[in-house]
């Protein structure tokens, strides 16, 4: 007998994934560098040259925004670009020298986003409704 995945089970699972993923990424994260813009915008780490003005902006369109299109399975794919670039910037280049403890959140949150990304946002999700 050949083991396969249940269409149901598939569309929860990336269910789940898209709200663990994108709510701790937007309330844990993104909200508080939100609310936090402007006394945080002349210090904000600024890995890439772009200022940091700049880099906090980026950070927050991923962060919060983005997490929140997550959630909602609205443009999900479109919207972990942002997220896996983020991430993988956090990862490989702001915490590229720091012990490993230090980047496994940016790495867990790094595969999450790409599995979002490859598997969609399932049928649970605004993208279904708008686009079916």
């Amino acid at each position: 007998m050949l083991l396969r995945s249940d269409p149901i089970s598939t569309d929860l699972g990336s269910l789940v994934l898209r709200l663990s993923a994108g709510g701790l990424m937007a309330v844990q994260h993104g909200y508080g560098k939100l609310l936090g813009f402007t006394d945080r915008m002349d210090s904000f780490p600024d890995p890439l040259g772009v200022g940091s003005p700049v880099s906090l902006a980026l950070v927050v369109l991923a962060e919060f925004v983005c997490a929140i299109l997550v959630v909602l399975g609205l443009w999900t794919r479109a919207a972990t670009i942002p997220l896996v670039i983020t991430m993988g910037v956090a990862a490989f280049v702001q915490h590229g020298g720091d012990p490993m403890g230090d980047k496994e959140p940016s790495l867990m949150y790094l595969m999450m986003y790409l599995a979002i990304f490859l598997l969609g946002s399932g049928r649970y999700s605004i993208d279904r409704l708008r686009f079916q």
